[in-house]
């Protein structure tokens, strides 16, 4: 399983959201870079970045801070927030970014997903943000009336590898991640499960590897100094 070390955007801040309320915003580092940069000393190989001004409002405004990051760790990086159109995807994979995340647009543009997959294939992942079973968009802002499961199996039908799966009720809050949940996906779909939200022990990271899952993200645990990086790595493995 690999570990996916997450730096959230805002204002070029590295910031954690409590379950995606803009309101309830902690800046944990000033200095975005420098915690990339320290992923790189603890070993891990995959960053996964989210823009959040960009997931509210659909545009780029820390993207010069995430092509540096990517330049300067030469780091796997998967960027998500606000890519809602085929310049946005070029751009971002076109500085160099391995993968992006489509959330909002694979649910509101079914013609944008078909075209980015037809173009990149595996260099386009699908959020999947899961609020009392039903897909949420626009930065968890808003609920849509999809189921997550049956989307899950729609995104896999159209030829979509991986997804970026976050159970919004567990994310930041730090109680543990939800396991029944991945396990259930794993079991159901040949999809690349990427579990978020709420990945806050030694025994979350223990049990997601044991559903078979091939990713695992880390965000505020690290932040707080729950979970040492390295070793989530190693465990991991």
């Amino acid at each position: 399983m690999v570990i996916y070390a997450a730096i959230d955007l805002y204002e070029g801040q590295a910031v954690r959201l409590f379950q995606g309320d803009y309101r309830q915003k902690t800046v944990y580092n000033p200095n975005p870079l420098a915690v990339a940069e320290d992923f790189v000393r603890q070993g891990v190989t995959h960053i996964h970045l989210v823009d959040l001004e960009g997931a509210l409002k659909g545009t780029t405004p820390n993207f010069e801070l995430i092509a540096k990051i990517k330049a300067a760790t030469n780091l796997f990086c998967e960027i998500g927030g606000g890519i809602r159109s085929m310049t946005t995807i070029d751009k971002y994979l076109g500085a160099g970014l391995d993968r992006v995340i489509l959330g909002t647009a694979a649910v509101t543009d079914e013609c944008l997903l078909d075209t980015a997959l037809a173009k990149y294939g595996q260099r386009i992942a699908v959020g999947v943000d899961i609020k009392d079973g039903k897909v949420a968009i626009k930065g968890w802002t808003q609920a849509s009336d999809l189921d997550a499961m049956e989307f899950c199996g729609k995104m896999q039908a159209k030829g979509v590898q991986t997804i970026i799966c976050t159970d919004i009720s567990k994310d930041g809050a730090m109680v543990g991640t939800n396991r029944t949940l991945y396990q259930e996906m794993s079991k159901k779909f040949s999809l690349q499960v990427v579990a978020s939200g709420g990945v806050s022990t030694m025994d979350d990271i223990r049990a997601l590897r044991a559903c078979d899952l091939h990713g695992a993200i880390i965000g505020k645990a690290y932040y707080t100094g729950r979970i040492n990086l390295a070793e989530a790595v190693e465990e991991a493995k």
